[in-house]
């Protein structure tokens, strides 16, 4: 839950920060740990742990958001998966599977010489106002999706609301305010078709998935872990890198090929003057 939240504020930071973004497309980096993850709100030189403001606190130019450490916070989570079971999946709510203990629920990231605002989902509804939002990538995307939506109604529980669930592509809308939020299961981002009763893997083709990015405001990817599966759980029979077919291939070359596909369409087929873009990296898996 928390490293959704990290995610989150991440993508968040230029609203967070009241300026308009430079450039549409921002690759964030992310590691897969961060450190130091002990409940201690202090670190080396930084003296913006002890509280959290209502705006952006520190310097702009020296806030690094990717060093810091996890801090204890009595005021979270800002919402429980069982407050809202219409967008969260059962199978991702630890405390109805007999979890025992919450204390991890009760962490955030704080990021060195700055303090990020608490997310406050009234403003971020007025501030996205019409604005189509759209998450690509495997169900670790997808619970990001969930997080975000159920951290808007538990700031605004009376606004009108509708989901349509599908696949590839479910959609939340907030009606009250023209903002639609939409998720897209794509978790190779590039195609994967059929070919003579074979799953297709085609690490230099992207339309057939990218056709339904093409209108959004805000581009969140993600991928990654389907890359390493193997046996029952692989998600193609064959590989095609050019012209040539593959039963199978160094995972990490496969996966920097799709990738550079992905980025080429991004650099190619992105509005820079209207779309922002985000990469999100591998987090831990669901039961990490």
């Amino acid at each position: 839950m928390n490293v959704l939240l990290l995610h989150i504020s991440l993508f968040l930071l230029p609203l967070l920060l009241q300026q308009e973004p430079s450039s549409s497309a921002i690759i964030l980096s992310l590691k897969k740990r961060h450190g130091s993850s002990s409940g201690s709100s202090s670190s080396s030189g930084n003296q913006y742990s002890s509280s959290r403001p209502s705006s952006f606190q520190g310097n702009r130019s020296t806030c690094s958001l990717f060093m810091g450490t996890w801090v204890h916070d009595d005021s979270y989570p800002l919402y429980k998966p069982a407050d809202c079971p219409a967008v969260v999946e059962s199978e991702f709510d630890c405390q109805m599977y007999g979890r025992p203990d919450s204390n991890y629920l009760k962490y955030r990231w704080q990021p060195q010489n700055c303090n990020l605002p608490t997310f406050n989902g009234a403003e971020f509804l007025l501030r996205m106002k019409g604005k189509n939002i759209m998450f690509a990538g495997d169900s670790l995307g997808k619970n990001q999706w969930e997080s975000l939506i159920c951290l808007i109604m538990s700031s605004a529980p009376s606004t009108r609301t509708q989901m349509t669930r599908g696949l590839p592509l479910s959609t939340f809308r907030f009606l009250d305010y023209g903002i639609t939020m939409s998720f897209y299961k794509a978790p190779f981002l590039v195609d994967i078709d059929a070919v003579q009763g074979k799953r297709v893997l085609k690490l230099e083709e992207i339309s057939g998935n990218a056709n339904a990015w093409h209108d959004a405001d805000l581009l969140i990817f993600n991928t990654g872990h389907w890359w390493s599966h193997t046996g029952s759980q692989q998600g193609w029979d064959l590989i095609q890198s050019g012209n040539s077919y593959y039963q199978d291939m160094d995972r990490f070359v496969a996966m920097e090929k799709a990738l550079r596909t992905w980025a080429y369409w991004v650099e190619t087929h992105v509005d820079r003057s209207r779309t922002q873009v985000f990469f999100l990296s591998i987090s831990p898996t669901h039961d990490k």
